[in-house]
């Protein structure tokens, strides 16, 4: 028995306006729209009050939709994928194929290519039923799925390879109009006059879908029929057999089994000037199966995509897949690959004999083989007809649809002007136009076979990253791919993206290389844009996937010394504040180690001020290419804030060995309890094992003058001891605040130091103290300790400490006074409370104040990588 769910919903004082699910058929939920539903902090906070007008969360209702078109599962999908397959290789180049590859090649081609489209499906599929499809199809699900770097370069080049397939259709219109035609009725030659009718037919199509998606759907049913009953008139015609001796003396002999083993092995020959081969046929055909996604393409403008493109698009490959089958083996079975046209050849049976003279039918050499085997030609040519004008109607729709879901997601520079719809279908009439041109300009260019390898490479691309796209999903497995659609297999879908990539480069590998030279482009450039897009894929999944993996690895690592990194836990609060200690900090990690900024806040810091702070201090950290981490702790002393960063951050074996801090300039006017808790840090850093570093540099570190004022404010507020000074608030204008920080720190602060004059300001700013290149040195002073521990008879001798200590900075001053930084030991903070923290911090003062730039280590007894390692 399978579990039910039973959901209540209860309306209390605060409605909300999150539709109701559709299974729910209650009339409970209908009151729940009052009002913006509240936040967490609102509701778990009694005393906020909402004010008037205030809206704490987006208001997650949209505005109702425009009554549009939309189509059900057979006019949107099953049609359409329908006329787009059944299109003009069924009729002008499906017995030249069987003439070429044989009957029983000609139906591995067709199952090769079933099977590549059937795969794609199933994956597309899957896609399909795992969330929303809104308008866009292919490039909708892909990008949604890969993200916009994969997205829009797919999407641009399936929006080119519809327009480029919208010619083909056009140009194999005008070579069945132009056998109606005789020699001696053309306007220019042959060509031109197909080129002529081409451009006359696209400016009409163009013409129909610009008036709307609803008369391009009536114009395919009746397509459709007419398409039909050409399929039907060809089958029938074959059982009547040759109605003349003009149709024997042409090829068509009815069904005859010696025909049928003749036509049975290959025949590969030069046609157009081409050596073909199986894969050079295999390129011409499989524009054949591109018609697919004519359903999905339209995904905007279906009634219930998740259902209407895997059951539409899965019947058409059946039922198209069959009547290629049929037709193909009927052709090879009734027609002669080789045919004079001559009657007096009847008699004899002579007219397939071909070897010393030029014939000109047959399946070798005629495109009219269908209307020759038909029981009423003039059908053949209205199905002809309606294949290819079919299919152009639907790559002319798909097009622009896709391209204008591609421009309004602003991936691509100066493309938005093609995102703008109109009329109530949203019609991208810009995109049409477009798509006109790209036509015109192909019709112009060449001839269906020149053309179709083209589209071939750009399709394949398509279903390529289609099939990579499940592949990718069920390998990540993020909680959100729950497609309803359970027949898809992951390897199966990884078989498919290989396998089209495979067919890609044997069809035509310069063409391939070409393709994916220019996939590659469009990639490079959203990367390099980086648009401020987030549609959660499964790229996003795999890499907190992998990094998951990679810090769960690490803990199997064993520890060596030649592996030692720094792993830094640098107390900077906001990191713009200090951006000297920062910037210090990163360059001892490089972005090859862990660095982690620690913020410690003596206030209560509301989520939305904490997700903007986290944002503010990523964005600093962009902004000067730090790899860095921030952690902000709040409502606590500097004491605990500072011991629970200690003791919780990293993760595994990814977590901080280096306690670096700054050196408490203030030690003098400051409270006693700042000393103590300022000395209190080091003894838990020594006692997790942590290394400590303090550094100091004249002029002091802290600065304000490189944060904007909305950020300034906040911070001095939030680090306010009095609760009753907090003036504002982070909340929504400030989050949304398009201001950045300043990465101009030249100005500095002057410190003061207790009631001695103001301090000088450092001559260097904090770019150039710690970030350019600079010639000088690098001091280290490495001071011997006996490690034993302060008695009383040594607080006796704790002035001897003290002159140690001043001796230790007049030889610093006087021998190190023009190296670029200084490195010191730090001497060894005792517990048992032996010596005051106020003396230490004294014996501290006096060696960081002699030198500019003086960094103070004290390690933690671990190996570490030496010379001698």
């Amino acid at each position: 028995m399978t579990p039910r769910l039973l959901i209540t919903l209860v309306c209390s004082r605060h409605f909300t306006r999150r539709r109701c699910p559709g299974w729910i058929t209650t009339g409970m939920c209908c009151p729940c729209h009052a009002a913006p539903r509240p936040t967490l902090d609102e509701l778990h906070n009694a005393s906020l009050s909402r004010k008037p007008g205030q809206t704490l969360e987006k208001d997650s209702s949209q505005p109702p939709p425009s009554p549009n078109v939309k189509f059900g599962w057979i006019k949107g999908v099953l049609m359409r994928c329908l006329l787009n397959i059944w299109g003009v290789m069924l009729f002008l180049r499906l017995s030249w194929v069987v003439g070429q590859a044989g009957v029983a090649q000609s139906i591995l081609l067709i199952l090769t290519t079933s099977v590549v489209t059937t795969i794609t499906a199933l994956s597309m599929s899957a896609i399909s039923t795992n969330g929303v499809i809104k308008g866009g199809g292919t490039y909708y699900m892909i990008s949604r799925s890969l993200g916009p770097e994969f997205g829009g370069s797919i999407g641009l080049i399936f929006s080119m390879a519809n327009a480029v397939a919208c010619a083909m259709y056009v140009v194999g219109f005008g070579e069945s109009l132009i056998t109606l035609i005789p020699e001696s009725a053309y306007m220019v030659s042959k060509s031109w006059d197909q080129a002529i009718y081409g451009c006359i037919t696209i400016v009409l199509l163009t013409g129909i879908v610009i008036v709307g998606m609803e008369w391009e759907a009536k114009a395919q049913i009746v397509l459709l029929i007419i398409l039909l009953a050409a399929i039907v008139d060809f089958c029938v015609g074959s059982i009547i057999g040759p109605k003349s001796e003009i149709e024997l003396a042409q090829g068509f002999v009815g069904y005859n089994m010696s025909v049928l083993q003749s036509n049975m092995g290959p025949d590969y020959r030069l046609y157009e000037g081409v050596e073909h081969s199986f894969f050079s046929v295999f390129s011409i055909f499989f524009p054949a199966a591109t018609g697919i996604l004519a359903g999905a393409n339209i995904s905007g403008d279906l009634k219930d995509p998740q259902k209407s493109i895997p059951k539409g698009t899965l019947l058409a490959i059946l039922l198209t897949t069959l009547s290629y089958l049929l037709i193909a083996v009927l052709a090879g079975w009734t027609v002669l690959r080789e045919a004079s046209g001559l009657e007096g050849d009847v008699a004899n049976w002579t007219m397939g004999d071909c070897a010393n003279r030029t014939c000109e039918y047959g399946l070798h050499h005629s495109n009219d083989v269908i209307r020759l085997v038909s029981g009423f030609g003039p059908l053949i040519y209205g199905g002809c007809f309606a294949a290819t004008l079919s299919s152009a109607l639907a790559s002319l729709v798909s097009a622009p649809k896709v391209f204008q879901a591609l421009c309004q997601d602003k991936l691509y520079p100066y493309l938005e002007f093609f995102a703008k719809g109109y009329g109530k279908n949203n019609e991208p009439v810009r995109g049409y136009v477009l798509t006109f041109i790209i036509a015109a300009a192909f019709i112009l260019m060449g001839g269906l076979n020149q053309i179709a390898p083209l589209i071939s490479n750009f399709f394949l691309a398509a279903y390529t990253l289609i099939n990579f796209s499940t592949f990718h999903a069920s390998l990540a497995r993020p909680v959100g791919w729950r497609p309803t659609f359970r027949l898809y297999n992951m390897w199966l879908s990884l078989l498919g993206a290989v396998l089209c990539l495979a067919i890609m480069f044997v069809i035509s590998w310069i063409t391939a290389l070409f393709t994916f030279a220019f996939l590659l482009a469009l990639y490079l450039l959203v990367s390099y844009r980086k648009p401020d897009v987030n549609w959660g894929s499964t790229t996003q999944a795999q890499t907190y996937k992998a990094a998951l993996a990679g810090v769960q690895h690490l803990n199997s690592v064993t520890e060596h010394v030649k592996n030692y990194r720094p792993q830094i836990l640098v107390l900077t609060g906001f990191p713009g504040e200090r951006p000297i200690l920062t910037d210090f900090t990163y360059l001892l990690t490089k972005g090859l180690s862990l660095m982690l900024c620690g913020h410690i806040v003596p206030n209560q810091v509301s989520h939305r001020a904490r997700e903007a702070l986290y944002e503010r201090a990523y964005h600093w950290f962009g902004k000067r290419k730090i790899k860095a981490f921030y952690s902000l702790v709040d409502d606590v002393n500097f004491k605990d804030g500072a011991s629970a960063l200690i003791q919780s951050s990293g993760l595994g074996k990814l977590k901080p060995n280096i306690l670096m801090m700054g050196f408490k300039e203030n030690w003098l006017n400051c409270d006693r309890s700042e000393i103590v808790d300022y000395v209190e840090v080091m003894h838990k850093a020594l006692d997790v094992h942590m290394a400590i570093a303090i550094l100091r540099v004249e002029g002091g570190q802290y600065t304000s003058e490189a944060l904007d004022d909305d950020l300034q404010a906040y911070l001095h507020d939030m680090n306010a001891k009095d609760l009753s000074t907090l003036t504002r608030s982070m909340g929504d204008n400030y989050k949304e605040s398009k201001s950045t920080e300043s990465l101009n720190t030249h100005s500095r602060v002057r410190r003061a130091f207790g009631g001695a004059p103001a301090r000088r300001a450092s001559s260097f700013t904090s770019v150039e103290q710690f970030t350019r290149r600079q010639s000088g040195s690098v001091d280290v002073w490495w001071l011997y300790d006996d490690g034993v521990g302060i008695t009383d008879a040594d607080l006796l001798a704790a002035r001897e400490r003290t002159h140690r200590h001043l001796r230790l900075r007049e030889l610093i001053s006087t021998q190190s006074c023009g190296a670029r930084l200084v490195c010191v030991t730090l001497p060894m903070p005792r517990r048992r409370n032996v010596i005051p923290p106020a003396l230490y911090l004294a014996w501290l003062h006096a060696i960081a104040t002699s030198a500019d730039r003086l960094l103070l280590l004290r390690g933690n007894h671990s190996a570490v990588l030496t010379f001698y390692s």
